[in-house]
């Protein structure tokens, strides 16, 4: 079976067991390494592996092929994307008419911060620049953009760059809603045995809780430079009772997020009921 995630510490940790074939029933995987951008775009496309993590953002685009899977994904309390500048201060209004960077413009820490945006921001902000994530710090470190929208392992790294935290848009989102936040999606094409790729999934992902020390090589592999105590940082942060299982307040985020972003005009509206579908 051929599938698409990010090599952050939270996904290889989560999929360890299911790609060593470790879980009994399973499939051998064809594991594709892919940044969201990547895997959104396959999706989009339709012709994608069978399962794939993508942002919450972009299952408005592709849920006439791809099914959303109850676990595997991430989503949580505490673990926003943050707006960062370079001159510290607190006040939103600083950003009207500047220039921020943002890694996508199909992700939730977009659809976040412009949601955020358009309560905080008079008059709006200026130009929204697409760059790759590890040069966004830089570039506003550096004065080539007013404000960086950074996510995963930025919240841990940022003072490093002299950057300030302008807002943390997850705690804006969970004490505007008080609701966790949806970030990456787990989802698999439609047609095939939905049940038993779920189960097969949640398996590796209580082997990871059963045996974390049995995943540390796989993940150091892929987080490639990263400190392992912020690879630790990483995982626990986003590896949580919602990845064995979305349940009612998972999918209560997912719609919210969805349906206010689609009266911004920032999604397409859609059928809701087909994400339990």
């Amino acid at each position: 079976m051929k599938i698409a995630y990010s090599p952050c510490p939270n996904d290889t940790f989560v999929f360890h067991a299911l790609a060593h074939g470790l879980i009994p029933g399973a499939p051998e995987l064809e594991v594709l390494y892919a940044d969201i951008d990547v895997t959104n775009r396959l999706a989009a496309e339709g012709n994608g592996p069978e399962v794939l993590k993508i942002s919450y953002a972009a299952l408005p685009w592709v849920l006439k092929d791809y099914a959303l899977l109850p676990c595997g994904g991430a989503l949580g309390r505490g673990c926003g994307p943050l707006v960062l500048t370079k001159n510290g201060g607190s006040d939103p209004a600083t950003l009207a008419g500047r220039r921020v960077a943002v890694p996508s413009d199909r992700s939730t820490a977009y659809l976040l911060f412009r949601l955020w945006a358009a309560q905080h921001v008079p008059g709006g902000v200026g130009e929204i620049v697409v760059m790759p994530f590890h040069e966004i710090m830089p570039a506003v470190r550096d004065g080539h953009m007013d404000a960086g929208l950074v996510i995963h392992e930025a919240r841990f790294t940022y003072p490093s760059y002299g950057l300030t935290q302008l807002v943390d848009l997850g705690n804006w989102w969970e004490s505007d809603t008080g609701l966790p936040i949806p970030l990456g999606a787990i989802i698999a094409r439609r047609g095939l045995d939905l049940e038993a790729i779920s189960g097969w999934i949640r398996a590796s992902v209580e082997y990871a809780w059963a045996h974390p020390e049995a995943s540390r090589d796989y993940v150091m592999e892929h987080a490639q430079e990263m400190d392992p105590k912020v690879a630790q940082a990483h995982i626990d942060l986003y590896v949580n009772e919602f990845t064995a299982n979305l349940g009612e307040s998972g999918y209560g985020a997912i719609t919210t997020l969805l349906k206010r972003a689609a009266e911004e005009g920032l999604v397409p509206q859609m059928d809701y009921a087909a994400l339990l579908k």
